[in-house]
């Protein structure tokens, strides 16, 4: 009986292509940079499974290549905007996903360019790099500071939650979230307030965006919503690009209407090398790395590995998308 054919679209840690492997009729593409698109349409004709990750449109052109005989679409990520689901439904083509994995590796990440933003180490590298350090000055190099701050969160989900929980010992004031939903156990356990999203805005020193990015939340950090915040805020996002109206956080920046914003998600990515955003001393820009450790990264592609093993065997998936 001949294996399941499956196409993995990139190369991925060692654990995961050898369990799929051992139990698949696997092609690898075996680079970091992605097929050209053409390339890619050629590759999945006949598979019965397709390991993806989430610079892969995954849309009905791309099916309609595969054939009827794909059964599953497992993604490396958290996030599955980059995949129909709803016309993978229609053809009974069951999505897994990696969601939780991330969670710890990705709240690191966000303090971390919640940190360098607001204490300015862009601008204190480059000053040592370019001879700008000179003799010690009182109001040289300061930054916002997370003492008796005020930090609100929009989407108190895993990241959003575990972020608050890092930031605490900070001596944060007040945490503020919104979003679809109140969440009990965050107020309890970091004394967070539930708010509508304008209150947020304008009460809080940090704003940091950990909500998913769906038709309500595209766009939704736009002029408007910088107008409402504090001049000194400092806006970080680490969600998804889409969510940020990048014009208008240029404008903002430039203006002085909030006081800096660091990014690790861009629209596009990568962003090129002559974007405003690059050339603003209070805009931090980070590669999409909010996953980017050993440990994380390996986690996630052995779940996407068993997504796709148990869909092949038209099991149900560990981690499922319902469309």
């Amino acid at each position: 009986m001949s294996l399941p054919k499956v196409f993995i679209s990139r190369k991925i840690p060692e654990k995961a292509r050898t369990l799929i492997a051992s139990l698949c009729d696997a092609v690898l593409w075996n680079k970091d940079e992605p097929p050209l698109r053409e390339e890619y349409l050629q590759k999945v004709k006949g598979i019965n499974g397709l390991f993806c990750l989430l610079t892969d449109k995954i849309d009905a052109e791309l099916l309609d290549a595969a054939g009827p005989d794909l059964k599953v679409v497992s993604t490396m990520s958290v996030g599955y905007d980059h995949i129909d689901v709803k016309e993978c439904a229609k053809r009974n083509i069951l999505v897994g996903y990696t969601p939780g994995i991330l969670t710890k590796a990705t709240a690191e990440l966000t303090v971390a360019l919640l940190l360098a933003t607001s204490r300015r180490l862009k601008e204190g590298m480059q000053a040592v790099e370019n001879g700008k350090w000179g003799t010690w000055k009182p109001m040289w190099m300061c930054g916002q500071g997370l003492d008796e701050a005020t930090v609100g969160i929009v989407g108190m989900g895993r990241i959003g939650h575990t972020v608050a929980h890092c930031l605490k010992p900070f001596g944060v004031a007040k945490f503020l979230y919104s979003g679809r939903t109140q969440k009990p156990e965050a107020e309890a356990e970091l004394n967070a307030e539930f708010v509508d999203l304008d209150q947020l805005l304008s009460q809080s020193d940090f704003v940091i965006a950990c909500c998913a990015l769906t038709p309500q939340t595209a766009g939704m950090f736009n002029a408007s919503a910088f107008q409402k915040m504090k001049k000194t805020a400092v806006f970080v996002n680490s969600s998804r690009g889409n969510i940020v109206n990048q014009e208008d956080l240029l404008v903002a920046l430039e203006s002085g209407e909030i006081g800096a914003a660091g990014l690790d998600v861009t629209v596009p990515e990568p962003l090129p090398t002559d974007s405003p955003l690059l050339k603003l001393s209070n805009c931090v820009v980070l590669p999409h790395i909010g996953s980017a450790t050993f440990d994380t990264r390996e986690a996630m592609a052995v779940l996407a590995a068993q997504n796709l093993i148990a869909g092949l065997k038209g099991e149900k998936l560990p981690c499922q998308i319902h469309s």
